[in-house]
């Protein structure tokens, strides 16, 4: 795998950061310089592996992303794997740690989760059709870097029956081209209301396409987990069985109804 070269992409960084940029710009180069827009709207799906941490615990983490919606994400802690935001297109599922069975979401956690399925593999992938916005909001400097700061609105979210705007603010590199972190406010759970910060790096290559293999997320300011990515498959063939909720789960609450 190859690290996406700072010298390679100079010249280019160096012409557009001598003259205004528009957002529409900017994206045209973040895609060219991780492998090209065509080339990732071809993707059909992302298989990834590594380590999680939290606190000063390190425990193995798998990734599933399929086109159509499909996803998950485990951990396996103490021998024992806990499934999180599984989705099988129509059921968002995890698993509860305290009592290690699986629990369905509710239908506005659902609806909500839905909506962002449109984005793999990227969020700004045919983002006009979708119907989003994007605004540059001029450059900014984060965690030491220069940026370019563009403020993404996508479909509204449903908050306790209330319908809110879907903000995120992405931070740019002006060299590379490629956002190093990503801001947003929490809508749901024990943080609602707080800022919720990812921080990307370490942009390798992939059969042609680069991908961040490290992410740090913070929620006002405080490292609350971390993972490096060890393996990314494109395209994986998949067993369409990971996705299902727990059929002993679901055998329990037919008889209770």
């Amino acid at each position: 795998m190859k690290k996406l070269r700072t010298v390679a992409l100079f010249f280019i960084a160096a012409t557009f950061s001598l003259q205004a940029q528009t957002a529409d710009e900017i994206l045209k180069n973040y895609f060219e310089n991780i492998g090209g827009l065509e080339n990732f709207k071809n993707l059909e799906g992302l298989k990834m592996s590594g380590k999680g941490m939290q606190q000063t615990f390190e425990f193995p983490i798998a990734a599933i992303q399929l086109k159509d919606g499909r996803q998950m994400f485990s951990a396996n802690i103490q021998g024992k794997e806990f499934k999180q935001q599984v989705f099988d297109g129509e059921v968002l599922w995890s698993t509860n740690f305290l009592t290690m069975k699986a629990e369905k979401s509710d239908a506005e956690q659902t609806a909500n989760f839905k909506l962002n399925t449109n984005d793999f593999p990227d969020s700004f992938i045919d983002y006009e059709k979708k119907g989003y916005t994007v605004e540059l909001l001029g450059q900014e400097t984060m965690d030491g870097a220069e940026t370019f700061k563009i403020k993404l609105v996508k479909e509204p979210v449903t908050v306790d029956g209330i319908q809110e705007d879907d903000v995120s603010f992405y931070y740019f590199d002006t060299e590379n081209f490629v956002p190093i972190a990503v801001e947003s406010k929490i809508t749901s759970g024990q943080a609602k209301g707080k800022m919720a910060k990812s921080v990307m790096s370490d942009y390798q290559e992939v059969d042609g396409l680069y991908f961040p293999y490290s992410t740090s997320q913070y929620v006002d300011g405080n490292l609350v987990f971390s993972m490096t990515m060890e393996d990314i498959v494109l395209n994986p063939e998949v067993d369409d069985t990971i996705f299902a909720f727990p059929e002993e789960i679901a055998v329990e609450e037919e008889e209770k109804n």
